[in-house]
């Protein structure tokens, strides 16, 4: 497998198999995200679940033959491939009889023609988009770990809530200035913890 050089460092930790805190820290990155994309696909939350471990279970076996190639593709594009496969997976166990048990937005999708090609628009649009809310995502979780609490706080009901300023003054006891201040702050904590996990390959 080859991977865009952007990817280095998260393959060089997931070669260490005895890294558990490497292994965790993907696992919570990227699950919700493999998770969502096979819930699009039609799948129920059993299945989609099985996605995310079958998902895991194939990376872990692969990442000691990552090689670098950037003109090959992405650590991304590998990592949609090898969800779609694993949403085929248990689209092609399904038994007629279960199909036919199904809720019925499950049963639009449920047989393996319908599932988008890796490299067709409608399951990649949705991984892009799901891929970008979850960097934004995971992004938030450690800015809010290493932020200012009350900051953050007045971050998240003004920019995340959407609250009105004055609401938020009123509501969290502050003044209006400090309402822009904690955006202009975390906002830029926010914008270099994407960047630094982009870089990670997260």
């Amino acid at each position: 497998m080859n991977f865009d050089v952007t990817r280095r460092s998260l393959v060089d930790r997931l070669r260490n198999w005895r890294d558990q805190k490497t292994w965790q820290d993907f696992f919570r990155t990227y699950a919700k995200l493999i998770y969502s994309v096979a819930r699009k696909a039609g799948l129920t939350e059993q299945e989609a679940q099985d996605v995310v471990q079958e998902t895991a279970i194939t990376v872990a076996k692969r990442a000691g033959g990552l090689n670098y190639d950037p003109a090959i593709g992405s650590f991304k594009a590998w990592l949609l491939k090898t969800t779609r496969w694993r949403i085929a997976d248990q689209l092609r166990k399904r038994a007629p009889a279960q199909r036919a048990s199904l809720p019925a937005d499950s049963r639009r999708t449920a047989t393996i023609a319908r599932v988008p090609d890796p490299a067709g628009c409608a399951l990649e649009s949705a991984w892009n988009t799901e891929w970008q809310q979850n960097l934004i995502n995971v992004a938030l979780a450690r800015v809010k770990q290493q932020a200012d609490a009350k900051q953050y706080q007045i971050f998240d009901c003004y920019v995340l809530k959407q609250w009105p300023p004055h609401k938020v003054a009123t509501e969290l006891r502050v003044n209006i200035a400090q309402v822009y201040l904690a955006k202009h702050r975390i906002s830029a904590l926010l914008k270099k913890e994407i960047q630094r996990l982009e870089a990670r390959g997260i």
